[in-house]
């Protein structure tokens, strides 16, 4: 039987070793958070304001026109300008390729289906920093409180003073990315979804056949306006 001393010594060893990984950690983790932040404050000032529904059904309408003529690159210039970001345009100009494809409801489907992926993608960037951040400055201020214990225990004033510094700075630092990373996604989402929400009604105004179709399936069976 191992005595409890040998456990506790092999503990704080461990928790020893573990010091400057964690802090080289909350370090990257800043970096990471700050690059994070040049990021949003970019997507942010290119970023177009909220397009409005009026503005958005016009675009639909101007876009479905365009492509009844087969006039796609008209269709694409239309859509294109209610896109707030690249990853929108990207994806409505793939929309707009799918149209009249086969299966082109279930590859546009698809699309929406990606983009939200890819939302999620970034989001998730985020999300982990909201609980890295404060994981890594509450490991960054336990670790060196049994040092600055056992100089206080020897009366060393300069060992507890030097390890309540490096303390409380690494819970500081950890505070703040989880703080900032939490408002960059919390921003982030509702963009996101203010933009999956404007696909999924231009697929609708893309698609207004079949739109017509879920509305009467009392009287006609599903997929009848493309029969």
């Amino acid at each position: 039987m191992i005595p409890q001393a040998n456990i506790e010594d092999i503990l704080f060893h461990l928790a020893n070793v573990l010091r400057v990984p964690v802090f080289v950690a909350a370090i990257l983790a800043l970096i990471f958070m700050l690059f994070e932040l040049g990021s949003f404050v970019f997507e942010l000032t290119n970023r177009r304001r909220r397009i409005g529904f009026r503005r958005l059904d016009q675009a639909g309408g101007a876009a479905l026109e365009a492509l009844r003529r087969d006039d796609r690159p008209t269709a694409m210039r239309a859509l294109a300008g209610v896109a707030s970001s690249g990853m929108m345009a990207e994806t409505l100009a793939e929309l707009t390729a799918q149209y009249g494809e086969p299966a082109a409801e279930d590859r546009m489907a698809k699309c929406l289906a990606d983009f939200d992926l890819g939302s999620l993608r970034r989001l998730e960037r985020t999300r982990l920093l909201v609980r890295f951040g404060p994981a890594l400055g509450l490991m960054g201020t336990l670790i060196p409180l049994s040092p600055a214990l056992a100089g206080l225990a020897k009366g060393d004033v300069t060992q507890l003073s030097d390890n309540l510094r490096v303390a409380f700075s690494v819970t500081v630092l950890g505070l703040l990315i989880g703080a900032v990373a939490f408002a960059i996604s919390l921003v982030r989402d509702r963009f996101y979804a203010q933009d999956l929400s404007d696909l999924e009604y231009l697929v609708a105004a893309l698609n207004p056949e079949q739109v017509t179709t879920a509305h009467v399936g009392d009287v006609a069976p599903p997929h009848a306006g493309h029969a």
